[in-house]
């Protein structure tokens, strides 16, 4: 039988002793966060994304939402605290965090920036978020990942 793989996302949240469900699927360049749902069997507000900004003061933050929704820049400032942020160019996601386009997550980036979660969040028994690597999605409480990523709740979505 085939060890499951570990990335450094389960291995943080195993450290902290957080409970979480892994799942795997083939990941496809061209996927969506819709289809990333479809194949986990979930509907789309369940699973989110991580994007990552850079604020005015040059401070980096990360913002968790649903796949289908965009965040908005304008939200995501006054939570953060700043006159304005904007989106990381890909390029720098890598350097910055330790994760790629498509494989972010909000746990066990490189170093710990200031976290908001969409408050849609504290809505539901479970969210879906990457593992930290394409193809690799865990599945925990709201509170759980709250607790592991040191996130705050916000309305940051448009």
């Amino acid at each position: 039988m085939k060890k499951e793989e570990k990335t450094n996302v389960m291995r943080v949240l195993d450290g902290k002793k957080i409970s979480y469900m892994s799942h795997s699927y083939e990941p496809d360049a061209t996927m969506s966060g819709a289809q990333i749902a479809g194949i986990l069997g979930e509907p789309a507000e369940k699973v989110f994304k991580t994007l990552v900004t850079q604020g005015k003061s040059g401070a980096y933050y990360v913002f968790v939402v649903p796949v289908e929704s965009e965040l908005d820049l304008k939200k995501a400032a006054k939570a953060a605290g700043e006159k304005a942020v904007s989106m990381i160019k890909q390029k720098d996601l890598l350097p910055l965090t330790g994760y790629v386009h498509g494989g972010c997550s909000p746990i066990g980036m490189k170093k710990q920036f200031p976290t908001f979660i969409h408050e849609t969040a504290s809505d539901l028994d479970k969210i879906f978020v990457s593992a930290g690597k394409v193809g690799f999605q865990i599945e925990l409480a709201p509170a759980d990942l709250i607790k592991a990523a040191g996130c705050r709740l916000a309305d940051i979505a448009g």
